[in-house]
């Protein structure tokens, strides 16, 4: 299962059944695990861990050093989880000892040509992010969230659970979940009505999400008093706890 022109470091752990194509090189302390594919020519460097079926296509740079000028050779990690399509051109970067020291990509995240994902980004899971997406670093992006081709994320923003942005968005403040953002600079669209209903939300579910929305941006509230209202509204199965949380924990501010 591995082409007799790929290049593999000794230190590499390889898992039985990952096939390893073409012209592939691994480098440094890489572990993959069964099931990962890689297409011809991917690029990867350790630290990285790598979990069981993942697919690489062709001229990914996965585990490369950050793209930061304090960087100076520390031994800083890629972690990356179970099931995620990586295709072509992709690049991710491996962590910086000024932040966690670890990128970390969750399971299940479909991530298009071109993405770049840069150091000390975390990426949870279920995620869809199109041609061309540019994270900057220390960014985070929450469960299902998806980002419309070209989307590019300012450092240290924090994309919520469930949101989704627009083709060719500019976002340099947070998203919360479930908001939809579009433009340059992103502002609010509304909610992402269709992908809460294919993720099972029931209908009282959804229209706790518009009041929401509705206290969030068309009150008139300040954001601290937006969320004293948000916190009546929730509801017993918790509907807006986490909208609730990443709203507290906003450091950049919404867009808004």
């Amino acid at each position: 299962m591995i082409h007799a022109t790929a290049l593999i470091d000794p230190k590499a752990r390889i898992a039985e059944g990952v096939k390893i194509g073409p012209y592939c090189v691994i480098e440094g302390e890489v572990s993959i695990a069964e099931g990962t594919i890689l297409e011809a020519h991917v690029v990867i460097s350790g630290p990285t861990q790598i979990g069981k079926n993942n697919h690489f296509y062709s001229f990914g740079s996965i585990g490369g050093a950050p793209q930061d000028k304090k960087y100076a050779g520390e031994a800083t990690t890629l972690v990356i989880g179970d099931n995620n399509t990586f295709r072509e051109n992709v690049t991710i970067n491996r962590g910086t000892v000024q932040d966690r020291g670890e990128t970390r990509i969750g399971n299940n995240n479909w991530v298009m040509a071109g993405v770049h994902i840069a150091h000390d980004c975390v990426i949870g899971n279920q995620c869809i992010f199109a041609n061309a997406v540019a994270l900057a670093g220390h960014v985070t992006v929450s469960d299902w969230a998806i980002l419309g081709g070209y989307t590019l994320v300012h450092q240290f923003c924090k994309i919520g659970a469930h949101s989704f942005c627009g083709m060719g968005s500019v976002i340099n403040q947070d998203i919360p979940n479930f908001v939809v953002v579009s433009g340059n600079l992103a502002q609010p669209r509304g909610i992402n009505l269709e992908g809460l209903k294919r993720r099972g939300f029931t209908s009282d579910q959804m229209a706790l999400v518009k009041k929401a929305y509705r206290t969030l941006y068309r009150s008139g509230f300040k954001l601290q008093d937006a969320i004293v209202q948000l916190e009546t509204l929730n509801d017993s199965s918790d509907t807006l706890t986490d909208l609730i949380t990443f709203l507290k924990h906003s450091e950049r501010g919404i867009v808004r």
